[in-house]
């Protein structure tokens, strides 16, 4: 079988990309540093929204994420806009 890069007319030293050896590293370097960066980002995004509100029921299920606590002005309010 012929070498692909010789059908392609490609050079010596690049592959199938068009890259050399150098640059290939230095794409995958950028590459794995952007992805790292990525994942510590949507590690913090997912962090935060799950102390906001956690996705996963407690033991008294979904009924104790969706009952807000009232305090003495919710309860004020409450009763007197239903007046």
């Amino acid at each position: 079988m012929a070498d692909p890069m010789a059908r392609m007319g490609g050079s010596a030293g690049r592959s199938l990309s068009g890259l050399t050896e150098d640059e290939a590293k230095s794409f995958h370097k950028m590459f794995v540093t952007s992805f790292l960066v990525f994942v510590a980002i949507a590690a913090v995004a997912h962090w935060a929204v799950w102390q906001w509100r956690p996705w996963i029921p407690g033991v008294s299920g979904y009924t104790t994420a969706e009952t807000p606590a009232l305090t003495p002005a919710t309860t004020s309010v409450a009763t007197t806009s239903t007046r």
